[in-house]
């Protein structure tokens, strides 16, 4: 599963530990001069606020409705100007539903 999926969930984890829920973004793209990239990570981030918005989250974790969600982007590569942009600007506003959001690196190894 990967952003070019934009209906499909690629990655849920519960850390019990920190009380979170982790829904992961698979990025393998590189970022191009089109920002075709942004519209597949847009489409990709409002598909995941859904599932978190319209519950459906808790029909497979019915037991994990206390814990916090995260939504977390896991990129093969590093952003362009335009990207950067993005997520700087996109986080807040996922922020602002209650839901935390980052972005990481993903080793090549």
């Amino acid at each position: 599963m990967t952003i070019e999926q934009g209906n499909v969930i690629d990655f849920i984890g519960v850390n019990d530990e920190e009380k979170f829920i982790s829904l992961t973004i698979s990025d393998h793209l590189e970022w191009d001069d089109t920002n075709e990239k942004l519209l597949l990570l847009q489409g990709k981030i409002n598909s995941y606020l859904k599932f978190i918005e319209s519950e459906q989250i808790y029909e497979q974790y019915p037991n994990e409705k206390s814990l916090d969600v995260h939504i977390v982007l896991l990129s093969l590569h590093l952003p362009n100007e335009e990207g950067l942009i993005f997520l700087k600007s996109v986080k807040p506003l996922i922020e602002k539903t209650g839901i935390s959001f980052r972005w990481d690196m993903e080793s090549e190894s």
